[in-house]
């Protein structure tokens, strides 16, 4: 090992002695600044804890004034202190001084000193404190003491954090109090079981060894576990769930194997440290720069180092996979709840089939890949949890309300027995409906209902039988996409296409064109970022600013139909002219495959998703030369409404069932008749019985919904006299001032029609 270890290494051996002693924390950070000074040969060594006012506290000094700790404070952006805090990175100055930054404190002393070098103490990928040293000469501290002073942070990070954020029997009181947070319904269902974290936690205990040697073979007989773990991911059917990307994959294979990331991981080890906390810093760097990285590109890539972090982690504790603890752990009344503060849809496949109750994620939106997946799966799944690693411990038992929104953590018994009989209610519940699967979706006066599927995963598609759907009314094609580091083979995207075309049958399909742009950027196609994606270069003005892209997904799903029938619809046409550049771009698809002996589709419809109301007032402009709209309620009300759907604060601000809205979806069904265009309506809003009430109430016979709609609305329908409904209904959509909302239960109340499980 190159000489410049020994330092760390001597430091290292000293500081495990100091964590290792009985003693206050004041005291314990006051030995650490005196170590460090002493061995750094610094004048100079502080330690700064962040406040609950977001403010930065100096705890511990060696060479500063005395006088100065517990009194000295700079806010969060203030100083050379405050940029290190703000930035989350290290920060070396030659002249501190001198520097624009530098805020002088008179109290503390430091006049004389003009050498800086600061680094961040993370925790949970948060800045919680800043430890500094400096000196009276001028010099830049090299890279082997930056790594040094890293390494001491990160040690000192479990100090800091305990004094900061517990008092005495704080966390006693925390053991036995019931708690309930509320976060946002990711995938639908109820789940009791015990809390497993998914990052995994380090003991301050386990970052030492006192033999390196030993300790680098564990490491790469650790790292060795990693690859096989990755290899056998890639020979597992884990990846039929995206349609065969083996992309995605093949990249993080290639993550794991990087030397840099193995060479780094040793050094760390070689210096003093335990292989977990070797990791464990790798991890709070990962971490922290994920924090603060713009690009969504970067901040996937940095998510994925993440995750590599966290399973060596768990290889290392002796954890060989997410779900091989999962049924050893479950409680007698369900399985495992996973707390995650955020998950890749690669990881939580790795839980498929380990008997999840539920999943909860500190940081995720309804939007995201783990979203999709998890509702895939099956899984109760709440996100957006705040608060969450700070209420909850390994071990506690959690009640997972993914109906209501609501976490319960360590309930009493009162709560126990509500879930219980919510459970029972439940199972009785999805048993009516499997009763229904094969009924047909008609209304007690005769009137024939489409219900289709809203599908983008592999596995989505073996909801089609279960649940009795008639088709797959919108098939997101950009998930393929997505998830892979490079763009999709026209191999890969054939075999998906006839994949969900073989699994149909003769029920019909249509799939939807890239829905990219915005928030769901290609990792080479990114043109910066934008004020309000929702509103900029995304879905069909993404894919035809991109031909060559959009034209190799054209022919993918042609070559897929093989002289079958074919449904593409092409998603947020805002003005017709998009929507007859699309068509002739696959129009020219088609004749492409003709002449080089390939079938055309015996069949063609192509439609128009209507998401912009822009396009609701152009609807004669194409009629002639479109086959079908689909109504996209999740975007086209967000727009109506000018309310981000991703923006929790506003998002569940405006009610659907309004009068303002429905009218307009009223002028939008009135205009499909007039120009003799079958419409349907594709979004979440179409899977609630009340909302898809409304809807039928406007005339609208196909409504294309997530798996878990399917089962509530046929109930729905089928104890529905549309001729007796409809003229209630259209007197309170325009004749009343009342509460539409409430005047639609009354109506359904008196009709008997049946919305919630009591009827």
């Amino acid at each position: 090992m190159p000489q410049s270890f020994s330092v760390p290494r001597l430091l290292i051996n000293r500081l495990r002695n100091v964590m290792a002693g009985d003693m206050e924390a004041d005291t314990r950070l006051q030995k650490v600044v005196t170590l460090v000074a002493g061995t750094m040969v610094a004048d100079v060594c502080s330690i700064y804890k962040r406040t609950d006012s977001d403010e930065l506290e100096l705890v511990a000094t060696e060479g500063l004034s005395v006088s100065a700790v517990h009194q000295t404070r700079l806010a969060f952006n203030e100083g050379l202190v405050g940029q290190i805090a703000l930035s989350g990175e290290p920060l070396s100055i030659q002249d501190a001084p001198r520097h624009r930054a530098f805020s002088y404190r008179p109290e503390t002393g430091e006049d004389p000193y003009h050498a800086f070098l600061g680094v961040p103490i993370l925790r949970g990928g948060r800045v919680i404190g800043v430890l500094t040293v400096q000196n009276r000469t001028e010099r830049l501290y090299e890279e082997d003491e930056v790594d040094s002073l890293q390494t001491i942070a990160m040690v000192l990070a479990e100090v800091v954090a305990a004094d900061a954020q517990t008092q005495p029997s704080a966390s006693d009181q925390r053991e036995s109090r019931s708690v309930t947070l509320r976060g946002r319904v990711l995938g639908e269902g109820l789940g009791l079981g015990t809390a497993r974290l998914h990052d995994p936690v380090v003991s301050p205990a386990r970052y030492f060894t006192e033999d390196p040697d030993a300790e680098a073979v564990r490491l790469r007989v650790a790292l060795r576990k990693l690859q096989t773990s990755i290899d056998r991911m890639l020979t597992s059917d884990v990846s039929a769930i995206f349609g065969e990307p083996r992309e995605v994959l093949e990249a993080f294979k290639m993550l794991a194997g990087d030397p840099m990331w193995a060479a780094r991981l040793e050094e760390a080890v070689r210096s003093g440290l335990s292989a977990e906390a070797a990791v464990d810093r790798s991890r709070r760097e990962h971490r922290n720069k994920l924090e603060n990285a713009p690009d969504p590109y970067l901040r996937e890539r940095l998510n994925d180092l993440e995750d590599l972090d966290n399973r060596l982690l768990r290889i290392l504790a002796g954890d060989d996979g997410p779900g091989s603890a999962a049924s050893a752990n479950g409680t007698e009344n369900g399985g495992e709840v996973l707390i995650a503060r955020r998950l890749g849809p690669a990881e939580l496949l790795e839980y498929r089939g380990s008997g999840l109750a539920a999943i909860i994620l500190e940081e995720v939106a309804p939007s995201s890949h783990a979203a999709i997946v998890a509702r895939a799966l099956g899984i109760p799944t709440l996100g957006g949890v705040s608060g969450l690693t700070d209420a909850i411990s390994p071990g506690d038992q959690v009640i997972v309300d993914a109906e209501e929104g609501t976490l319960h953590i360590r309930p009493d018994q009162d709560l126990l027995n509500a879930y219980e009989s919510r459970r029972v209610m439940r199972t009785e519940r999805q048993a009516a409906f499997t009763a229904l699967r094969d009924q047909p979706s008609r209304t007690r006066d005769g009137v024939e209902i489409r219900l289709l599927l809203n599908a983008g995963l592999a596995l989505d598609l073996e909801t089609m039988d279960k649940t009795g759907a008639e088709g797959i009314g919108l098939f997101r094609t950009e998930f393929q996409f997505l998830v892979s580091d490079t763009l999709p083979k026209m191999e890969s995207q054939i075999g998906l296409y006839r994949q969900v075309l073989d699994i149909a049958g003769n029920r019909p399909v249509h799939f939807r064109t890239l829905d990219l742009g915005g928030d769901k950027m290609l990792p080479n196609a990114n043109r910066g970022e934008e004020e309000n994606p929702a509103l900029g270069w995304r879905s069909i003005r993404f894919a035809l600013d991109r031909p060559g892209l959009f034209r190799r997904q054209l022919r993918a799903l042609v070559r897929a139909a093989d002289g079958g029938p074919l449904s593409v619809m092409f998603p947020m046409v805002t003005k017709p002219e998009e929507f007859f550049e699309a068509k002739a771009l696959l129009m020219d698809e088609i004749d492409w495959s003709v002449n080089r002996g390939f079938a055309a589709p015996c069949e063609l419809h192509t439609g128009a998703m209507l998401e912009a109301p822009a396009l609701a007032f152009a609807l004669q402009e194409i009629a002639a030369e479109v086959d079908f709209i689909s109504v996209g309620t999740n975007d086209l009300m967000q727009f109506f409404h000018a309310a981000d759907r991703m923006v929790p604060s506003v998002s569940e601000r405006y009610d659907f069932v309004s009068r303002p809205a429905l009218r307009f979806l009223d002028m939008i069904r009135e205009q499909c008749d007039l120009h003799d265009l079958p419409v349907s309506v594709c979004g979440e809003i179409a899977s609630h019985p009340l909302e898809a009430l409304c809807l039928l109430g406007l005339g609208y016979r196909s409504l294309s919904m997530p798996a878990a709609g399917i089962g509530p609305v046929k109930r729905m329908l089928r104890s529905l006299d549309l001729s007796t409904f409809v003229p209630e209904f259209r007197a309170a959509l325009f004749s009343s001032n009342a509460d539409l909302r409430n005047e639609v239960l009354s109506i359904a109340g008196i009709q008997k029609i049946a919305l919630k499980d009591s009827r």
